[in-house]
């Protein structure tokens, strides 16, 4: 496997994960010290990742609310053997996000360490 079908495989489990609302999967993706940030009405927040895994346990997922996926893979720039950059688009109905996620190669795996991301709700 290539380094950009590596990097697709990761992102697709973060997908899945995010769809199926299943934790174990996107602490699979994401690095521990990670952490997800957004500016939010005027503020900037970050949320580490195990803090947002628990938030992904006790919501209902979209597959449970039989909601269609809204999710792709718009870019991925690698940045070098060990450094890739992957914007997304991704929903949880009616929100609906862009992420922008910076990837590392870690010990030969690729992980997210840090996601960025915008949120805009569906009218």
């Amino acid at each position: 496997m290539n380094q950009l079908e590596a990097i697709e495989k990761l992102i697709r489990t973060y997908l899945d994960g995010l769809y199926e609302g299943d934790a174990d999967k996107l602490a699979a993706a994401f690095h521990p010290t990670s952490a997800l940030t957004q500016f939010y009405d005027g503020k900037l927040l970050i949320t580490p990742r195990d803090q947002w895994l628990d938030a992904v346990r006790n919501r209902e997922s979209p597959k449970a609310r039989g909601l269609a996926r809204h999710d792709h893979i718009l870019a991925i720039d690698l940045v070098s053997p060990e450094m890739a950059l992957v914007k997304v688009k991704c929903a949880i109905p009616p929100r609906f996000f862009t992420d922008l996620l910076s990837c590392l190669r870690i010990d030969g795996e690729w992980r997210v360490a840090q996601k960025v991301f915008t949120t805009e709700m569906a009218e």
